[in-house]
């Protein structure tokens, strides 16, 4: 068996691991790289291996680092089953065509504002791409093996990071690999905790937070504080999130803070109709869901949802006090750019950051204090507060990760640390090293090992 890493080392996009086995040849992940335009260009790179020699595709989650790749796959010529849990393909059908009407919108604007340094600017892909590839799913439940390809068994198991998300098992009868995905946090405000799992001769391993610990603070209080504070000065708080998983739990705790009278009932948006319609697939999969229907459904009716971009421009132009949720999270792309060239500018208001900041993205820029970030060819001054809320983060901590790996009943042969930063990784690394007495190895781009 042979293990090659396609993506996810140094940084912590572009998740992509081929596993292969005598002829067989399974696709663990297939995301899209984000971030600095160094990684932003190997999207536009044909992968290393034919993408129709790949039998099979398994997504560990539908987030677009981890699955934005698979429309171009499929249009270069994939053509084998992806497999995911239910809830995960019931997400990438609204995600992977989101997401190609995202670059065509984003090409046909550079195009009328004569912005792209190329004749034409083009979409990576097409909503209709998006759509074609959403043929090739065959969503498989937890805790069932099944075989992806010939040789090779795999089966999935909650991973606690966002509905759907799952560790993989891939065993071919002598040697087994697992993969982490993205590991969620032991207590999430919504969703349950990872799934103890008995260990696997080899593992790979996230590392976003692989340096640092979440602060230990009540999440809740901290974005009360933010939301009171930018309401006393008029202002308006606008939070980029990820429209799966973080907006769903930004909803829930303002929907808590207002019933508890912490927070007045200010005007609350969601300007993400993908938002919306991955809380109902949120409501679908409440199985996995910590809440009780009637939390549910106070998270579901929170906010104004903004359906048309006419009614998105309009709200650039109300003052606050008022709240606004819109995707992206790391602010490379969609409707909230327009909202932070709108309100960045003003010292009344805040950018609220709600999750990981990659390097490169306009999300850590404006994270990092820079006075500017660069929108639409335009440098847009930041003068507006810029607040942080590790807490509400998906992704486990250095700590929790360390102790999710400790229920493994034998420690693996080798542990791949990847999907981080290098500091971060390098850091995953020697805690697991120090702590667990593990072997650990930091694959470089297009690195292929031999699992014995």
């Amino acid at each position: 068996m042979k293990l090659q890493f396609l993506g996810a080392t140094d940084t912590v996009t572009g998740s992509k691991y081929l596993v292969t086995h005598d002829k067989a040849r399974v696709l663990v992940d297939c995301g899209l790289f984000q971030g600095y335009k160094l990684l932003r260009l190997r999207n536009w790179s044909r992968l290393p291996v034919d993408p129709a020699s790949i039998d099979a595709l398994i997504l560990t989650h539908a987030h677009i680092d981890h699955s934005g790749y698979l429309p171009l796959l499929a249009r270069q010529g994939f053509r084998g089953k992806v497999f995911c849990s239910p809830a995960t393909y019931d997400l990438c059908r609204i995600l992977l065509p989101d997401c190609g009407h995202l670059q065509e919108e984003e090409a046909d604007f550079a195009n009328r504002h004569k912005l792209s340094k190329h004749k034409e600017a083009l979409p990576l892909y097409t909503r209709d791409d998006a759509l074609q590839c959403l043929k090739l799913f065959h969503p498989q439940p937890y805790g069932k093996s099944w075989q992806p390809a010939a040789g090779l068994h795999a089966s999935l198991s909650p991973s606690g990071h966002m509905s759907g998300s799952s560790f993989v098992r891939l065993d071919d009868g002598s040697r087994s690999i697992l993969f982490s995905g993205d590991i969620g946090r032991p207590n999430d405000m919504i969703l349950k905790a990872p799934t103890p799992m008995e260990g696997a001769d080899y593992l790979v391993v996230e590392s976003t937070y692989g340096d640092r610990l979440h602060k230990n603070t009540d999440p809740l209080q901290a974005l009360g504080e933010v939301i009171n504070r930018t309401a006393a000065r008029g202002g308006v708080v606008v939070i980029p999130a990820f429209a799966v998983g973080r907006a769903q739990s930004l909803l829930h705790c303002i929907g808590l803070l207002k019933a508890k009278g912490v927070i007045a009932d200010l005007p609350v948006y969601l300007n993400s109709p993908m938002a919306a319609n991955a809380m109902q697939v949120y409501l679908k999969h409440k199985a996995e869901l910590r809440l009780t229907p009637a939390e549910c459904e106070a998270m579901a009716h929170i906010a104004h949802v903004v359906q048309s971009p006419e009614e998105s421009r309009q709200l650039n132009a109300r003052r606050g006090p008022m709240v606004i949720v819109a995707a992206s999270g790391m602010a490379t792309g969609g409707r909230v750019v327009h909202h932070l060239k709108a309100f960045a500018p003003n010292k009344r208001n805040t950018i609220l950051f709600a999750g990981y900041q990659a390097g490169g993205t306009r999300g850590a820029t404006i994270a990092g204090g820079a006075p500017s970030v660069r929108i639409h060819g335009e440098d847009v001054s930041v003068h507006a507060e810029v607040a942080m809320l590790d807490d509400l983060s998906a992704h486990a901590d250095a700590a929790e990760i360390v102790s999710w790996l400790r229920g493994f009943k034998a420690p693996p042969k080798q542990t791949f640390i990847t999907h981080g930063e290098p500091a971060a990784a390098d850091a995953m690394r020697q805690r697991i090293e120090r702590e667990l007495h593990w072997s650990c190895h930091m694959p470089f781009y297009l690195e292929t090992v031999h699992l014995r």
